[in-house]
């Protein structure tokens, strides 16, 4: 029962987050999503409904950068990684959609190193 109550609570925050923030052409939606042992995000123009660009944890490229996956320095190498992605394909500027989490711990890094990588919020 218990579980059960928090999956409600969890999709109503992500409800009420997805409600204000909306990806267009212009200023698509940066969308992160952690689990215990990884971290994904991904730049989404939602007008058409598209994925631009994505990072996670998963990337074999970043195997050999990141000995574990579930921690802030992992979080910080995504973020630095959609980062580049974005600017190659040509954004700069973005909405953040932190989904259900709280913008602390490895939300928050990725944010962090995403912003001094070159993306705007």
């Amino acid at each position: 029962m218990k579980t059960k109550g928090m999956q409600k609570a969890a999709l109503r925050r992500k409800y009420r987050t997805r409600k204000k923030i909306f990806g267009t052409p212009d200023r698509p939606r940066l969308s992160v999503f952690r689990s215990n042992r990884h971290i994904y995000a991904q730049i989404i123009d939602d007008t058409v409904g598209v994925t631009l660009a994505s990072a996670s944890t998963k990337l074999k490229a970043l195997n050999g950068q990141i000995p574990q996956t579930g921690n802030k320095k992992a979080a910080e190498v995504v973020g630095e990684t959609i980062a580049k992605q974005a600017l190659g394909v040509g954004i700069k500027c973005v909405c953040f959609d932190k989904n259900r989490f709280k913008f602390q711990g490895r939300v928050e890094t990725l944010a962090k190193a995403a912003r001094k990588a070159g993306l705007d919020f």
